[in-house]
């Protein structure tokens, strides 16, 4: 995984504000930017570059920043930028609307628009912005805008849900691979979306399409949250849901998988993780399976090798062993240096 940290208590003291503003720009979006701390200021910045989504977890001194018609017009990245408080406020003016949110709260802004900030505490304000391609989303652009600058509970719901996810991401950017980034990088933008769609569903004003991509991207949801439970089933998420099979079908019609083949494409995706998990070495393959809705191992086992070319058991050998590589290798060049 591709990931980039900036810190700067090594520049001189008066280079650091105008260091900073650069790099935000860099990082997230140009915007005018000014702080009562710039002739003391103090920030670090890590990026995680998941492909076409960005995470960029910060701490700094607090600072204003304005995004103006003419900045956009200069340069801008089409992008649904959610903004997690972990540490003081966040204040946002967008679209005619104002908001503010006080951690562990969350504030959605588009870099298509003007908008104001401005972040308070007495000494350092944290957060962690995710920056999101507007096409990746599927909703319209006039219905996201109905969310812009309204402050997003992050500490119950699937905003606990995301803010959970967030920030075990960046804290924990070593435990995951090149190969990881894709389903991570999936994994964030329908966790943004699903938040969304909680949002948008009790708005009466959506059109059709979506309300039938706000009831899909629920849908998921609730398949991730019950892939442990041998009973989902296409039966169960319809129940959930009050929705004929039927309907859930034809919900589906258009995706890559059926419901079933995705049920069962998440729930082999967490064992393999799973498998590959070197603190869950000594759990049998069996208790894995299980763990994740599979009640027959001989079943998981060929539904495995199929999907993935190898048996559970080989597949956790060479995982574990490249791990172990990994970590010898990264062992050996820190003795050296």
């Amino acid at each position: 995984m591709l990931e980039t940290v900036m810190c700067s208590d090594e520049l001189p003291a008066a280079d650091r504000f105008a260091w900073w503003h650069e790099l935000s720009a860099k990082s997230v979006m140009s915007v005018q930017m000014r702080s009562d701390y710039a002739a003391e200021f103090l920030g670090s910045l890590r990026v995680i570059n998941l492909g076409a989504v960005h995470l960029v977890r910060m701490s700094h001194h607090p600072v204003q920043a304005v995004r103006t018609p003419r900045l956009i017009r200069r340069s801008d990245p089409e992008t649904l930028v959610l903004m997690l408080t972990q540490r003081g406020t966040t204040a946002m003016e967008q679209y005619g609307r104002q908001a503010v949110a006080p951690a562990p709260n969350l504030l959605i802004c588009d870099s298509s628009q003007p908008f104001r900030s401005v972040s308070n505490n007495a000494q350092s304000v944290e957060g962690t912005t995710v920056q999101i391609p507007k096409t990746l989303l599927p909703f319209p652009e006039r219905d996201l805008a109905r969310l812009l600058a309204t402050r997003l509970p992050g500490h119950n719901g699937i905003g606990a849900l995301l803010r959970s996810h967030l920030t075990t991401l960046t804290r924990h950017t070593a435990d995951y691979t090149a190969a990881d980034v894709s389903r991570l990088s999936a994994l964030t933008v329908d966790l943004v979306a699903a938040m969304c769609a909680h949002h948008l569903e009790a708005n009466a004003a959506l059109s059709p399409e979506t309300h039938r991509q706000v009831l899909l991207t629920r849908i998921r949801a609730f398949i991730r949250q019950h892939l442990g439970d041998p009973d989902l089933c296409a039966d169960t998420v319809a129940a959930a849901h009050q929705i004929s099979v039927r309907h859930l079908y034809r919900l589906f019609r258009d995706q890559d998988l059926t419901v079933a083949a995705w049920i069962r494409h998440h729930r082999l995706e967490r064992c393999r993780r799973d498998l590959a998990d070197p603190a869950l070495r000594g759990r049998p393959i069996h208790a894995i399976a299980a763990r994740w809705g599979f009640t027959s191992l001989p079943h998981f086992s060929r539904l495995f090798r199929a999907t993935y070319g190898t048996s559970p058991a080989d597949y956790r050998h060479h995982a574990c062993r490249e791990t172990w590589h990994k970590s010898s290798t990264t062992g050996q060049r820190s003795s050296t240096t």
